[in-house]
């Protein structure tokens, strides 16, 4: 029988609740986007797990650093 190797953890359990949060934010048609909520209507999921994400982030729960962008 093979052995199955335990993998550390991306991101802790409490961010999965923060990204649940935030979705249930956005399928309610309540999540706002943008600095305050100024930037209008989230329209998009992957929108929402990202606020989720940046949200968790700012609370210091461990999830992995944002990915750098690319110049063109």
């Amino acid at each position: 029988m093979a052995e199955r190797r335990k993998r550390k953890r991306r991101y802790s359990r409490s961010t999965g609740t923060d990204v649940e949060k935030e979705m249930h934010r956005y399928k309610r048609g309540t999540a706002k986007s943008g600095p305050g909520g100024r930037g209008g209507k989230v329209k998009s999921r992957k929108q929402a797990i990202a606020i989720g994400l940046s949200k968790a982030r700012k609370k210091g729960k461990k999830v992995p650093a944002k990915r750098a962008r690319r110049s063109k």
